[in-house]
């Protein structure tokens, strides 16, 4: 038995606390040949096993990985660019499963064969999906979306690549211009990376509070105030949604409004909310196309017994901006800036590019720029037709 095994027995029988001190006291007791250096190393790792992600840990504190996931025996990480086999191997299905259950325990959820699935926040929030046989045939799966403790600024993102730089000027001029706006695009497109810089752009003199199901959004402004959504508890009472929070935020004298991710009913309180005076909003939502926009927000509508009619009617009076992200092989890009305006013929809201990754201005930066200058705001030059030489 090696001593890092020794060490975790010996907690294991005394019940305590494995605080970084007594994990090195213990290791230097069952070894007091071990250099510092040695000591370090074994009571870190004992400290992963024990209190932490274990195997994963590393992974997880590598900043350029966002997600790891492990099927079964095989982990996956990736770091911008895909996903990447990891030479990270666990033994046999059990160290997954028991991984598993004392990460979900952390959270102070339950993971069971009563409850073979979990979706919990790590205390230094990391969000955690975890299920386990019979409904996962292959064997126990964990899915951990790391939180990145430095957020990005928009000179990071233009640096990267992923904002260009005549774009950039562009969401600068939306976000003082106090226009509301969604970020859309896929899973693992950025969206919430995205959303996160541009609340960094929000004047330190506005109030912001966030609403969301689990707390990514850590954007860099004094004055931010964060709800978070609460499932039931094991006796299924308890819960608290997003709609309730965001009526809860009303109250709270928000200058900026934000919800993390639409998803449900709640989309029915935002707009509510941006069309009666709290302007430059902002959130989140899943979609392929920037033309889909419409088509998931009546959908999300219906959810909260809003007619269509009156959804699209809400939505062009709240609603100005589409961001749309996408996620390729070689990284996560803004594609597109667009507008949302409502249709001549039935008035529904329709979505027109204003700016496209590829194509420069498109059909829609001519009421993007209106909107901006009627504000108060310098049309960005990306908006702007090309200049013809005679």
């Amino acid at each position: 038995m090696t001593v890092a095994d020794r060490v975790r027995r010996r907690f294991a029988y005394d019940g305590k606390e494995a605080t970084p001190a007594a994990v090195v006291n213990a290791v230097r007791q069952e070894n007091g040949v071990l250099g510092d250096m040695a000591v370090l190393r074994i009571a870190g790792r004992v400290r992963d096993d024990l209190i932490g992600a274990g195997p994963l840990a590393p992974l997880l504190a590598d900043p350029e990985v966002t997600d790891v996931l492990v099927n079964d025996l095989q982990v996956w990480a990736d770091r911008g660019s895909g996903l990447e086999r990891s030479s990270i191997r666990f033994t046999d299905s059990a160290e997954v499963r028991r991984l598993a259950q004392r990460l979900v325990a952390a959270c102070g959820r339950r993971l069971d064969d009563g409850q073979p699935y979990a979706d919990a926040r790590l205390p230094d929030g990391t969000r955690l999906h975890a299920v386990l046989p019979p409904v996962a045939t292959n064997g126990p799966h964990l899915s951990l979306r790391t939180f990145r403790q430095r957020p990005f600024t928009l000179d990071d993102l233009v640096r990267h690549g992923t904002v260009p730089a005549d774009a950039a000027a562009v969401l600068v001029a939306v976000v003082a211009a106090r226009l509301a706006y969604l970020v859309t695009g896929g899973t693992g497109s950025g969206k919430t990376t995205l959303l996160a810089t541009l609340l960094g752009l929000v004047p330190a003199t506005e109030r912001i509070v966030l609403v969301e199901d689990a707390a990514e959004l850590r954007p860099v402004h004094p004055h931010v105030v964060a709800l978070q959504a609460r499932t039931s508890n094991v006796e299924g009472a308890g819960a608290i949604g997003l709609s309730d929070l965001v009526r809860q935020a009303l109250r709270m004298r928000p200058d900026r409004l934000v919800i993390g991710e639409c998803r449900g009913a709640e989309i029915v309180d935002l707009l509510g909310a941006l069309n009666t005076g709290h302007e430059g909003g902002a959130g989140t939502l899943h979609a392929n196309a920037p033309a889909d926009v419409p088509a998931r927000l009546e959908a999300l509508g219906l959810l909260g017994g809003l007619p269509r009619a009156a959804l699209h009617a809400q939505v062009v009076a709240a609603l100005q901006v589409v961001l749309q992200v996408r996620r390729t092989a070689e990284g996560r890009f803004l594609e597109s800036i667009s507008v949302l305006i409502p249709t001549d013929t039935d008035r529904l809201a329709t979505v027109v590019p204003a700016w496209r990754r590829d194509g420069g201005p498109g059909p829609g930066a001519p009421m993007l720029a209106r909107l901006l200058a009627d504000r108060g705001e310098t049309v960005p030059a990306a908006l702007l037709p090309p200049v013809r030489s005679s």
